[in-house]
């Protein structure tokens, strides 16, 4: 199957997007924007991998699903487009970033310019039907990033992964954490932040390791 992502990506994923079970969600996809509200726009779904090279890779942050309201997700884990009130865990990301680095939480929360360094924002589920959380899971898409991280773990080399909260870590048992680095905590969440996101100096502890492997740190 043809699919419309960064050339980069394309050669390492086409064997997945020859299965049967990513025919079986592109169907079921196209069905979804033809018929209803999804997010984001279709143009945007690979947005993560259009915006990090894979070989660019230095880290990757794993989320569950896209936000599912108006004009929110644009392909890209925990980011909104500019102009948009800032999600309660982007704010408690940028709380850390500022706790940990003295970094002033910025007024968007567009992360374009993380992916742009070098960081994969990568959804567990890459498309969701307006205001109904979840409402694409199960359908194909967590098959297909579980094997997009796998395939940043065997390929790449010294790649961070923060894996925040459980479904995270869960989908994170496929790294090879002889090769790269694995940071794990609950998750941003208002609900948990402060019970070990805080404090929990992942940002500076992330550029330290990238700088330890002779890697450009990232400016978050």
């Amino acid at each position: 199957m043809d699919v419309k992502i960064s050339s980069s990506w394309k050669d390492k994923l086409q064997e997945e997007f020859d299965k049967p079970y990513f025919e079986e969600l592109v169907t079921f996809v196209k069905a979804e924007y033809a018929s209803k509200e999804i997010f984001p726009p279709a143009s945007q779904i690979f947005n993560a991998f259009d915006r990090c090279k894979f070989d660019d890779i230095k880290v990757v942050i794993i989320g569950q699903d896209p936000y599912h309201d108006v004009n929110q997700a644009h392909g890209l884990c925990f980011s909104v487009n500019d102009g948009v009130k800032i999600p309660p865990s982007l704010r408690n990301i940028f709380k850390e970033i500022n706790n940990d680095l003295g970094i002033e939480p910025p007024t968007s929360g567009n992360l374009e310019r993380w992916a742009d360094q070098g960081v994969l924002l990568l959804n567990a589920t890459l498309t969701v039907e307006a205001h109904k959380a979840g409402s694409h899971q199960k359908k194909g898409w967590e098959e297909f990033t579980s094997a997009v991280i796998k395939k940043v773990s065997d390929e790449c080399e010294g790649v961070v992964f923060l894996l925040w909260g459980s479904y995270a870590q869960k989908k994170g048992e496929v790294i090879d954490e002889t090769r790269h680095k694995v940071f794990k905590s609950v998750h941003p969440s208002p609900l948990s932040a402060s019970r070990g996101f805080f404090g929990n100096h992942q940002f500076s502890n992330t550029n330290a390791y990238l700088k330890q492997n002779g890697k450009t740190e990232i400016q978050w």
